[in-house]
């Protein structure tokens, strides 16, 4: 699935931590069909307009100088862009590894000129087995779910099933708390991969770019014993070959995450995050910023042609280091795991399995709306979920106090 150069690139990152980005999330978008709840990037990055497709190109060169090996293209919803085939080209074309993400909105032939361009990657999201419970959770808007599941159709007639990686992007929520396991069962029956992402929940006084607002996504502690229950058999469904990509590591910062204390995925590297070393976010106008969560004040471009020099230079990354060294820490998936897969041996050895030629998931591709219908409700049925058990335990989940009042000031 990885090019030769995208490898060499991984390989050196890996080995000269801190010089190279493994990682780089270009948020291409912030317009969205969606209005998700446990999103706020569409706002956040309202205020900022969106790199034309030269200045993409003089960003993907720029990229490769600096020696990135892969870069995830994200929203708001990309596929928005009519350019995108030629923004995914433009990364590819320089040996740099395209990831791209969707809620669903691709169509058909979005995903075939995708995959044409030399993307291999894809990450869907999906929160929920059920039609409502999902729709609930992207804003309350009609046939989302729907829409995810015929998309996860057409990938698996757009891509190629021997060489590319597909996965869910699963947000772990206090509503979709019992579903997860059975998401699991689902995408192993599929050949695709789940990775979890805590619901992050700002205070509105300490505002963060990417972190929601909307207090019902914050656990409750009734409920912190069911996310250890949820989360062991998470581990326990991995263990037996279910295709969860979260390592263990990162599932025990998790439950920390969730149940508001510290997060210790970045002991090895003096309690703070490996941005811009390994990793660094993208706005959609082509700046740098630390992450999902934290903007700069300067502005950085990564189109401009000084911006390797900056990159490598004092100045950025003494910016950078302002805001990380006070940083609590996230759980966004992709930052710690990228932490987790450079400074943790086991799964640095995982993750070359996976992407490098070793495991391969199977795939039992092509597969058409009504076999995934099909599959879910097997899955459904065999694997019922107690909806009342969680209904009672979010009863207790504040609907007017200001929770977010009492969550860990990050930042």
């Amino acid at each position: 699935m990885f090019s030769f150069r995208t490898k060499l690139r991984l390989a050196r990152g890996l080995l000269a931590r801190g010089r190279h980005p493994l990682y780089v999330q270009f948020y291409v978008t912030a317009r969205c069909n969606l209005t998700c709840k446990q999103c706020n990037i569409i706002y956040a990055n309202a205020d900022v307009g969106e790199v034309s497709l030269p200045q993409v190109e003089a960003m993907a060169e720029n990229l490769a100088t600096i020696g990135t090996g892969v870069v995830l293209l994200t929203g708001g919803e990309p596929f928005v862009r009519r350019d995108l085939p030629a923004i995914i080209r433009a990364f590819t074309s320089r040996g740099i590894h395209v990831r791209t993400q969707t809620n669903g909105l691709a169509t058909l032939d979005q995903l075939s000129q995708a995959a044409a361009a030399g993307a291999r990657d894809i990450s869907i999201s999906l929160d929920s087995l059920l039609p409502e419970k999902q729709d609930f959770l992207n804003g309350s808007h009609d046939r989302s779910w729907m829409r995810a599941i015929d998309a996860i159709s057409r990938v698996t007639h757009a891509y190629p099933a021997r060489d590319s990686f597909a996965a869910f992007g699963t947000v772990l929520s206090p509503q979709n708390l019992l579903e997860i396991p059975n998401i699991i069962r689902f995408a192993t029956r599929i050949g695709w991969y789940v990775s979890l992402v805590p619901a992050h929940v700002a205070d509105p006084a300490v505002p963060h770019n990417f972190r929601s607002y909307d207090r019902e996504m914050v656990f409750p502690p009734a409920m912190y014993p069911l996310v250890d229950e949820v989360l062991a058999e998470c581990l326990a469904l991995r263990k037996q070959g279910g295709l969860l990509y979260d390592s263990p590591e990162f599932l025990d910062n998790v439950r920390r995450f969730i149940r508001r204390e510290p997060v210790t995925w970045r002991r090895r590297n003096d309690d703070v995050c490996d941005s811009p070393g390994l990793y660094f976010a993208l706005r959609p106008n082509g700046d740098l910023q630390p992450c999902c969560d934290h903007v700069l004040q300067e502005s950085y471009p990564a189109w401009h042609p000084e911006f390797p020099r900056w990159y490598r230079g004092r100045e950025l990354r003494g910016a950078v280091h302002e805001i990380t060294r006070r940083c609590g820490g996230c759980m966004y998936g992709s930052f710690p795991e990228m932490t987790i897969t450079a400074r943790f041996p086991l799964t640095t050895l995982r993750r070359s399995l996976i992407f490098l030629g070793g495991t391969r998931a199977r795939k039992p591709w092509p597969l058409t709306t009504e076999q995934l219908l099909e599959i879910i409700g097997e899955i459904n049925a065999a694997h019922p979920v107690d909806h009342a058990r969680a209904s009672a335990l979010l009863e207790s989940v504040p609907r007017h106090a200001d929770v977010t009042r009492s969550l860990p000031v990050i930042g």
